[in-house]
C-alpha cells in the first residue's frame, strides 16, 4: 500500500482521455427494478449519482431503483437541502433536482475555465465534491481542471447562479462546510491538502495533509480522499489506508494521527450527529485486507464490516441503524449497486441501483 506503479496511473489517464461524450438531457431509459410510488417521493428513499449513466436514481432501500432523472454528464457528488432540492455535481454544471416531484429544475454552468469538454472517466473535468451551507443559501462545489489545480465555486441557491470561485487543490474529491458556515473545506486528492475557503471574501489557506509524506506525487496511493467534519468540535477527520486517521484542526492547521484497524485503501466517509464515523474501504492496493466499512465510535473503538467488491461512498439512515455504501468506485472494479449494511449485526445485502453509483443521500 505504499506506491502506485507509474504504468497504472498512465493507463488510467489514457482510459480517461478516451472516454465518450455525455448525452444532453434526454429522458432516461426504462427498466427500473421497482415500481414508482404514487405521488411524492417517500421519506427514506435513497438518491444516488449515477456516474456511468448521467442520471440520479431514486432507490427504494428494500427493492431497488424505481425512477431516474437525467442531470448531465458523469454526476459525482450530491447534496440535499431541507427544502428537498438536490444539488448534483456533473461534468457540465451543477444540476438542481426537485426530489419530491423527481424533476430537474435547471443546470447551472461552471465559471471555471479549462475543465474541457464533458466526458466520462476518473480524471474528467467538472464538479466533484459538493456541500450546502448550514442555512441552505449557498452550495459549494469542487471543480476539477484536469492536469492542474481546481476551484471551489459558490452557487447562490436562490438565484441559481454561480457567483464566485476560489482557487483550490488538485482534484477536489470532497467539499465540506464548518458547522457555523464560516469556512468551506476542499480536500485536494492530488495535491495532498485541504483548502480552507472563507465565504464572502473567498480568501484561501492551504493545509498539507500527508501522513505518509508526499513521496510519489501524482503516482502515490497515499493521498486524502474524503473528509468528515466532527460535530463536537469542527475538526476534520480524514482516513488513510485503514491505518491512520488524521484529525485536523482547520483553524490552526495542526493535526494529530490516531491509529485505525481496517488495513484497506479508504475513500468515502460520513459522520453521524453523535460522532460515529463511517469509512469505506475499497480493498488493498498491494498488501492488506479487502473492501470494508469501518464503524468508529467517538471514543475510537472500531468495528470493521467486510464488503464484497470495491465501494466509494456511504450514507447512514437518520436512526443510525443502516448504512448504504455505493458500489460505483472512482477506479475500475466498480459494480452497479449499493451494499445495505445493518450496523448492529454487521449483515450485508446487495441492492441493484443505478450505473456506477458514487454520491448517495437519504431523503
Amino acid at each position: 500500500m505504499r506506491r502506485a506503479a507509474p504504468a497504472l496511473l498512465a493507463a488510467a489517464l489514457l482510459l480517461a482521455g478516451c472516454a465518450t461524450q455525455g448525452v444532453e438531457d434526454a429522458a432516461p431509459k426504462a427498466g427500473n427494478s421497482a415500481p414508482a410510488p404514487a405521488g411524492r417521493t417517500p421519506h427514506g428513499t435513497l438518491l444516488v449519482a449515477d456516474f456511468g449513466a448521467d442520471t440520479v436514481s431514486f432507490v427504494d432501500p428494500r427493492r431497488g431503483a424505481f425512477d431516474a432523472v437525467r442531470v448531465g454528464t458523469a454526476p459525482y457528488g450530491l447534496a440535499v437541502g431541507d427544502d428537498g432540492r438536490a444539488w448534483v455535481a456533473t461534468a457540465e454544471g451543477v444540476a438542481v433536482v426537485d426530489t419530491e416531484t423527481r424533476k430537474k429544475i435547471t443546470r447551472i454552468p461552471y465559471r471555471t475555465k479549462g475543465i474541457g469538454a464533458p466526458v466520462h472517466g476518473e480524471y474528467r473535468g467538472g464538479g466533484m465534491g459538493i456541500a450546502l451551507a448550514p442555512d441552505g443559501r449557498h452550495a459549494y462545489v469542487g471543480v476539477n481542471r484536469p492536469g492542474t489545480t481546481g476551484t471551489v465555486e459558490v452557487i447562490d441557491t436562490r438565484t441559481l447562479k454561480a457567483t464566485g470561485a476560489a482557487e483550490a487543490g488538485r482534484r477536489p474529491f470532497d467539499v465540506d462546510v464548518a458547522p457555523d458556515g464560516r469556512a468551506v473545506y476542499a480536500t485536494g486528492h492530488d495535491s495532498f491538502d485541504v483548502t480552507v475557503v472563507t465565504p464572502g471574501s473567498l480568501r484561501t489557506r492551504r493545509i498539507e495533509v500527508a501522513p505518509y509524506d508526499t513521496e510519489g506525487g501524482l503516482g502515490s496511493w497515499l493521498k486524502p480522499h474524503y473528509a468528515a467534519v466532527r460535530p463536537s468540535d469542527g475538526r476534520l477527520l480524514l482516513p488513510f489506508e485503514g491505518e491512520k486517521l488524521v484529525v485536523l484542526d482547520p483553524v490552526t492547521g495542526r493535526s494529530r494521527i490516531e491509529k485505525t484497524t481496517a488495513r484497506t485503501h479508504q475513500h468515502g466517509v460520513t459522520i453521524t450527529p453523535d460522532g460515529t464515523l463511517f469509512a469505506v474501504g475499497t480493498g488493498a492496493v498491494e498488501q492488506g485486507r479487502g473492501p470494508s466499512l469501518t464503524v468508529r465510535a467517538p471514543g475510537g473503538r472500531e468495528r470493521v464490516i467486510g464488503l464484497d467488491g470495491p465501494h466509494e461512498n456511504v450514507a447512514v439512515a437518520p436512526d443510525g441503524r443502516t448504512a448504504y455504501v455505493t458500489g460505483g468506485f472512482t477506479r475500475d472494479g466498480y459494480w452497479n449497486g449499493i451494499s445495505v449494511v445493518d450496523v448492529a449485526s454487521g449483515t450485508v445485502h446487495r441492492l441493484a441501483a443505478g450505473q456506477r453509483p458514487l454520491g448517495v443521500a437519504v431523503l
